[in-house]
């Protein structure tokens, strides 16, 4: 049995305090906190849907905004994944997924290239999703993209329930990066590049 990767990031800045552990090879098994809960619980669904365990929790300054806190939660997360999965020889690299939410339907896709991109679309035209500053979700993907140097796109196709329209991206981007950082016994440590390194 192979080892499990698994990677721990603590981040402390003047704005935030992040304590994380991760293992890709989880069960879905999580404790988070980040003091916004609508974030908690698609953090939760992320753990779930990717089979990640996951612990996370972050201490920010939630009374100037909450913008400090998803963006750092998402650089911390991406940090994660590009440290647990150090050269990342044998895996697939690049995974999609579609996924249903009642009426909604939303895509993510995902490359672990070593190079940092994101395009958010979620159609969401309401300030709050909950207690969560909707335009935020943007810039949690964008965090995770730089700190996982990667290229993330997720895109709402069409729904109504704004509370439908993140939860089917946060659910289609667990999915497709389960599938990207797994390993394919035809790659075995072959690098998922021409060019030697990511």
């Amino acid at each position: 049995m192979k080892k499990k990767r698994t990677a721990t990031i603590d981040r402390k800045t003047s704005e935030t305090e992040i304590h994380l552990k991760l293992t890709i090879e989880g069960s879905g098994r999580y404790s988070i906190s980040t003091g916004i809960r609508f974030f908690d619980h698609m953090l939760e669904l992320f753990a779930r849907h990717g089979a990640f365990d996951l612990n996370l929790h972050c201490k920010g300054d939630l009374d100037v905004d909450q913008h400090h806190t998803v963006e750092d939660v998402g650089i911390a997360l991406g940090e994660a994944f590009d440290k647990a999965l150090g050269d990342k020889r044998g895996i697939l690299r690049a995974g999609y997924f579609l996924m249903t939410m009642d009426e909604t339907l939303g895509l993510a896709a995902v490359d672990l290239s070593g190079r940092t991109s994101h395009v958010v679309e979620t159609k969401v035209r309401t300030r709050l999703v909950g207690d969560l500053q909707s335009e935020l979700v943007e810039d949690f993907f964008e965090g995770f993209a730089r700190g996982a140097r990667a290229n993330v796109h997720v895109k709402t196709m069409y729904g109504r329930s704004n509370h439908h329209k993140i939860e089917a991206l946060f659910k289609a981007f667990a999915r497709a990066l389960r599938f990207a950082c797994s390993r394919d016994p035809q790659l075995k440590q072959m690098l998922p590049s021409t060019k030697g390194l990511i």
